[in-house]
Order: structure tokens, then sequence, then C-alpha cells
């Protein structure tokens, strides 16, 4: 690019010199954050440990790409924002992700090709997806150098839209788009994901949310057999088969749970007396007020459950009337 436009600021040395800017650098990379995160994966060597739970029945004469490799440029290249096994048709040869999976960015080999990639992901069997689930579990303890007295583990579902005929993927009404519901389970205290689960879109059944947290906390006793354990959960996670697990198991547990006229009921006294304390408020200040808030507890059982369990409720008095959660 040539330009003859003063610059707007003061360089006495280049005064009235051409400067020339020259776009055709080479062959270049917008990701070079890739070698600081392949950099932590092979301290924590998660491509290594993943790959070592997966059955590979290919010949080892002929195997060009190790699932070591596969594994570790698929997680690069989901983490870098490229979420489709199709973007590996053009980054196979970016240097960034070359450097990044121990190949020289010129002269070193291609990546795996996007269906080499999809035959990886309809690869493993379900006795190796627990498999999986474990190594991830192993690397969350591992994250601590002494076993905790304690863990608070937050469980939830998240929307993740996709597009076209993916595998796994239905249309959920609450989100109005095809999706997965991936699960997520996250240490309250360090932030550290413990693990996370690829699944259809739609809410998790009761049977499924007790074999999930079966499989955590099975796993993560392996390492902390100590250790006390809350589960948190919303609405989707507070169902009788998990509660029930829970208690069997001695794990401690805090979910949501969707209210009805029953529940109302049990708190009406409260809400009444906080609305009160609401209006007296804004009385005496003469302004509006902010919200008033109270708890209230009592013992509910529904006829899906087999016993009563406490249950608390949030009861907030404002402006809009009276909330109850």
């Amino acid at each position: 690019m040539n330009e003859s436009i003063p610059v707007p600021f003061a360089l006495p040395s280049v005064a009235r010199k051409k400067v020339t800017a020259a776009f055709d650098g080479g062959r270049i990379s917008s990701d070079g954050g890739l070698v600081l995160l392949a950099a932590a994966e092979r301290r924590l060597q998660i491509a290594d440990k993943l790959a070592a739970v997966i059955a590979d029945p290919r010949d080892p004469a002929q195997i060009t790409h190790t699932l070591q490799d596969m594994l570790r440029v698929r997680m690069l290249a989901i983490a870098a924002g490229y979420e489709d096994a199709n973007d590996l048709t053009s980054l196979r040869s970016d240097p960034a992700f070359k450097l990044a999976c121990g190949r020289l960015p010129e002269t070193g080999d291609d990546l795996c090709s996007q269906p080499t990639m999809s035959r990886l992901e309809n690869l493993p069997k379900r006795r190796e997806m627990r498999a999986l689930l474990g190594v991830m579990v192993d690397l969350y303890c591992a994250s601590y150098r002494t076993a905790p007295k304690a863990v608070t583990l937050d469980i939830d579902d998240t929307v993740d839209v996709v597009y076209g005929k993916q595998q796994l993927s239905l249309f959920n009404a609450h989100d109005d788009a095809y999706c997965f519901k991936p699960i997520h389970v996250y240490d309250t205290a360090t932030s550290c994901p413990v693990l996370i689960l690829l699944r259809p879109g739609k809410t998790p059944s009761g049977r499924e949310v007790r074999a999930v947290l079966y499989l955590l906390v099975k796993r993560i006793r392996t390492h902390w057999p100590t250790t006390a354990i809350t589960i948190r959960g919303d609405s989707h996670y507070g169902r009788p088969e998990a509660m029930a697990w829970c208690e069997k198991s001695h794990i401690s547990y805090v979910f949501g749970i969707a209210d009805n006229p029953v529940m109302h009921a049990n708190v009406a006294r409260t809400g009444l007396a906080l609305a009160a304390s609401y209006a007296h408020a804004v009385k005496c200040k003469g302004v509006q007020a902010d919200k008033v808030r109270g708890f209230a507890e009592f013992s509910y059982g529904a006829k899906s459950w087999d016993q009563q369990r406490r249950i608390i409720a949030r009861i907030e008095a404002s402006d809009r009337g009276v909330d109850n959660r």
C-alpha cells in the first residue's frame, strides 16, 4: 500500500520518506494463543490420558495420526472457536495449529482431515465414554494438592445451539432451537470444571441425573474417600431418583424444586408478614423502599417421593407483590 497523506504524528527521522506496507508475509495465522493452550495441555497430559482409555482398532503399521494427535487438535480447535469437525479441512495446514501439535509450520506433515476426525468421534463405546468421564474427574481431583475436607459441586445443563442434523441434536421448545444440552459440573470454590457430558437437547430424566451423580461421586471417592460432598442444582436435578440416591450415599444436596399451590400455602403466612413489613417501610420512608426478603421452611412430600423432605422457601415482598422460590 502506497499513501502520500501525512501521518498525524511527528516522525522527524522518516519525514518525506516513502512508507510501504506489505501484506504478503507468507503463511500466517490468527490463532497464536494456541501455543499457550498447547503448553497447558501437555503439562496436564490431557490428550494422552484420554487416548489411553480408547481402544484403537487400526493397524499400527498404517497409522498416520495417533489418537493423541487427533484429540489434541480437536480440543484446541474447539477452544479456538472452531466447533465443527468440518473446520479441520482448512485448519489441518494452519501453521499455529501445526506448531501447537508439535509439527513444524512449514515442513511438518498436515494434521488429520475432517473424515478422520469424524471417525474418531464415533469410535468410543459406552464403556469407554464412562472411562473418559473418569479421566476428567481425575484431572479435577489432581488440581488439589491435598484432599479437601469438603467440596460443593454445581451441576447444570446449558443450551448449545446446532445447525444441520448433528447427532444427538433435538428441538427444545424452551430454547426454541435445535440444540444439545450438555451437563456441566463445576467446583464452586475454585470454578474448576469437574465433568462435562455431551447429551441430547432435552431436559435430563431422573435416572440420567442419578447415573451421572453415581459416576461422578464414585470416581471422586477413589481419590478422596472422606471428603464431604454437596451437590447443588436447579429443579432439573431435583428429581426423586437423584434425591433418594444422594440420601442413600450420604451425599448432601441442595436442589431447586418446582413450586405448586401446596407449597405456596405453606408459606402464605410468612408472605403476608413480609408484605406488611414492606408496606410499613414504604409508609415510614415516604418513598419506594427496597424489597423485603425472608425465609420459611416446611416438610413436603410429593406423590412420586418415597418420603417427606425439608423444603426452604425464599420469599420477597416488593412493589410487584410477593414472590416465592
